[in-house]
Parts: C-alpha cells; sequence; structure tokens
C-alpha cells in the first residue's frame, strides 16, 4: 500500500490518500479522540501524540496537529496508524454513519436555501474537498448564510478570505437575497 500526502492551505493540517475508498459517502470529521470512538481509523490516528483533528472524505483522510508539533516528527507514524488500518480489514466507522452534510431548513426561504445548497454543492465543495475540507450549510436568516467549515478549512489562515471573497460573492452573484456569508462552530 502505498499513501501520498498532499499539503493543504493549512499549515497545521496534512492531507493522506490511501488509494482506495475511506468513506462511501459523505465526510466524518472528529475533533478529539472521545468524538472518534464509532472510528478504529479515527482513533488510531489519535493515538499518535500531536494530533488534534482527523476529518475522513470519499478517498482522503486529513489530519490536523498541534501547532508545537511538526510534521516530519509525526508523519512516518501517522503513515503507519493508516497503513495498519487499513491492512486490518477493520471498518472505517462502526455502524451507521450519521449523515454528514446540510443543516435542514423548511420555512419561507426554503427555495432560496435550496439554491443556496446547490451551489455550495457543484461549486464549492468539490474545490474544498480538493485542499482536504469540506464545507456545509449550517443556516439562513434575514440575508446571511451560514456555514460550518470542517477539516483543513476549519481554523486555515485564509479561510475567511475564502468565504469572504470566494463563496460569499459566488453566493451574492447567483442569489440576490444573500447578503453575508459566516462561518459557525460545529
Amino acid at each position: 500500500m502505498f499513501i501520498q500526502t498532499e499539503s493543504t492551505p493549512n499549515p497545521a493540517t496534512l492531507k493522506f490518500l490511501p488509494g482506495q475508498t475511506v468513506l462511501d459517502a459523505g465526510t466524518a470529521d472528529f475533533t478529539s479522540a472521545e468524538t472518534a470512538a464509532k472510528s478504529p481509523l479515527a482513533t488510531r490516528i489519535f493515538g499518535v501524540d500531536g494530533v488534534t483533528g482527523v476529518f475522513l472524505g470519499t478517498d482522503f483522510v486529513t489530519v490536523t496537529k498541534a501547532d508545537a508539533v511538526l510534521w516530519e516528527h509525526i508523519k512516518p507514524a501517522l503513515l503507519g496508524a493508516i497503513m495498519e488500518h487499513f491492512q486490518s480489514g477493520a471498518p472505517v466507522i462502526e455502524g451507521e454513519q450519521a449523515p454528514s452534510g446540510h443543516a435542514a431548513h423548511d420555512g419561507p426561504d426554503e427555495d432560496i436555501v435550496r439554491q443556496i445548497k446547490e451551489l455550495l454543492d457543484t461549486r464549492v465543495r468539490p474545490a474544498v474537498a480538493q485542499d482536504g475540507g469540506d464545507i456545509t450549510f449550517h443556516g439562513f436568516d434575514r440575508g446571511v448564510v451560514y456555514l460550518h467549515m470542517q477539516g483543513a478549512c476549519a481554523g486555515c489562515p485564509s479561510s475567511t478570505l475564502t468565504l469572504k471573497m470566494g463563496i460569499e460573492n459566488l453566493l451574492r452573484h447567483y442569489i440576490p437575497e444573500v447578503t453575508e456569508v459566516r462561518p459557525v462552530a460545529a
């Protein structure tokens, strides 16, 4: 098994490509070892000192480290943990995977929200997945779109620029009712 690595715009996050499917659909975001209990893969990765986050996509694993830790010190252990997991035959996630993605929204703005989600799915999410992250719809209220940033996008120095100059401009261009985009915590 050969695992490729890619840097991301977030210097604290590295993207690992194991060359096989990680999740059949959706994503999974683990911000601590406790939240990773249902994922044998994420649990192994959190076993490496200095890991602060694990994000799973369809064909990649994104790992976030503590600022004081150097990649050259933990990268070999992370490669080993990922390789051991896939060679073990254990599932990536045990039991039913909670659906990941956009929050539900109904009410008077239902048509606007449907348009927002469609633009996010077709124009934004594929691009941020390339960087090892995900951005999902959280809410819409009086012209303001609330988005949840995960994986490499969470805590990335360029995330504010991505939200304001990229996503906000895109949504405002296609949907005049959108006036602003703001990030939300999980």
